[in-house]
């Protein structure tokens, strides 16, 4: 399920963070084996302290703050489940392509939980307010279909990644024209 525990989010981080330092950083594809990410890792989080708590949110926002600063465009590939801190890194992506079979959601609210790591801010802004309300207070899951009708995402593809090769590739093609 990919899930987002603290080593994953800190390798994450610290891999855009190098990448993006480089003298000519280089477009991104952000994806996953069979699902995108199911967000943070809940028996992680469950045994955090309160201070660890905030610690961990703090790393989730450093992550999501590297991926939206990154110098060239990130893509996201998504396939299967896109929920939680999951979606949240999609958002931090410039372009996000889905698989037609992949849902998204922010379930937290199902389960008394609500993201730190900028979903807050990020879907409104990307979607509305109204549509955002629905994912993150009402907890409700889309398909893949209804995300390109809200503009969650910016395709659907049969292979995300391939797809996101094609419009990187395009990219560079445009900026030698």
């Amino acid at each position: 399920m990919n899930r987002l525990t603290r080593n994953i989010i800190t390798e994450l981080t610290n891999d855009i963070r190098a990448r993006g330092s480089e003298s000519s950083p280089k477009p991104l594809i952000i994806k996953g084996e069979r699902n995108f990410s199911a967000g943070a890792d809940l028996n992680e989080i469950h045994t955090l302290s309160g201070p660890e708590a905030y610690a961990f949110s703090a790393l989730g926002q450093a992550l999501m703050d590297a991926i939206a600063s990154y110098p060239a465009p990130i893509f996201a590939a998504i396939e299967g489940h896109c929920m939680g801190g999951g979606l949240d890194v999609a958002l931090a992506c410039q372009r996000r392509i889905a698989a037609p079979s992949a849902t998204f959601g922010h379930r937290g609210a199902a389960l008394g939980l609500i993201t730190g790591w900028g979903g807050t801010q990020r879907l409104p802004r990307l979607i509305g307010k109204g549509r955002a309300l629905e994912l993150l207070v009402a907890a409700e899951k889309v398909t893949a279909r209804r995300a390109l009708q809200i503009g969650l995402v910016d395709a659907i593809a049969n292979d995300p990644a391939a797809e996101a090769i094609r419009l990187i590739e395009d990219l560079r093609n445009t900026a030698s024209v």
